[in-house]
């Protein structure tokens, strides 16, 4: 099954006007991405999906394919959706672009479960972290049944240690759909739980679609505000860059 990866990128952000262009060690964060999405080998072809002119001029500037989209697109999701309809392959990978220290190997951990888990319409990855970072509401916690299957996303501190020390499982927002499933999800507009939580992946399991989560051992620090910007760069030189 061909895999085609589709970065959404947009320059409006509340908290962080700009974003997919903010330099990380003298390079566009956008770049970091792309850099990793195109070393995936589980990946056919790549695109950033954007609907902003000065994202689509530095892309073009380090070598990425982009695709201009509508800018009526009311989430990343419809975006990428817009590129997947015109298509040829089966697998969508939906990448943030807020994730510059996202390696290959999780973006082929995620296809290459849904190409093991034919009940699986949505794979996602997700790591282990200790409660103290699971506290913040930007971090994203996910709940698995016996079958590693999603039962549930939030901000919230999910499972809460009523009686028991437990890990918890960070959600990292990448996201590996068959394509039927990605226009389905996208047909239906956003929901009540989604809403509420500010989680668009909750429309999913709200609709009845099959999310297989992939654990994967991945430092992850998402860039949400201007403060994460130097946390990302150390960790980054930590890696040797």
């Amino acid at each position: 099954m061909k895999t085609l990866a589709v970065i959404p990128a947009r320059f409006a952000s509340k908290r962080f006007p700009g974003k997919p262009l903010v330099k990380i060690l003298d390079k566009p964060m956008i770049q970091w991405v792309w850099e990793a999405v195109t070393k995936a080998t589980t990946v056919n072809s790549a695109v950033i999906a954007t609907d902003d002119e000065r994202i689509a001029r530095t892309a073009l500037d380090f070598g990425a394919r982009v695709v201009m989209t509508s800018p009526a697109h009311p989430s990343g999701s419809d975006r990428v959706a817009e590129v997947a309809r015109r298509a040829r392959a089966g697998f969508i990978v939906n990448i943030q672009g807020d994730e510059p220290l996202l390696e290959p190997s999780v973006i082929d951990a995620v296809v290459d479960a849904l190409n093991q888990d034919s009940d699986a319409d949505i794979t996602t990855p997700v790591a282990q972290i200790e409660e103290e970072d699971a506290k913040s509401p930007d971090t994203v916690k996910v709940v698995v049944d016996k079958k590693g299957r999603a039962l549930y996303f939030s901000r919230a501190l999910i499972p809460y240690p009523a009686r028991h020390q437990t890990t918890f499982l960070r959600h990292i927002g990448i996201y590996a759909f068959r394509k039927y499933a990605l226009l389905n999800f996208v047909k239906h507009g956003p929901s009540t739980l989604e809403r509420i939580e500010g989680l668009e992946q909750l429309r999913a399991l709200e609709i009845g679609l099959k999310i297989k989560v992939v654990s994967v051992k991945f430092v992850s620090h998402a860039v949400d505000r201007p403060e994460d910007v130097p946390v990302v760069e150390r960790l980054l030189r930590e890696r040797g860059y």
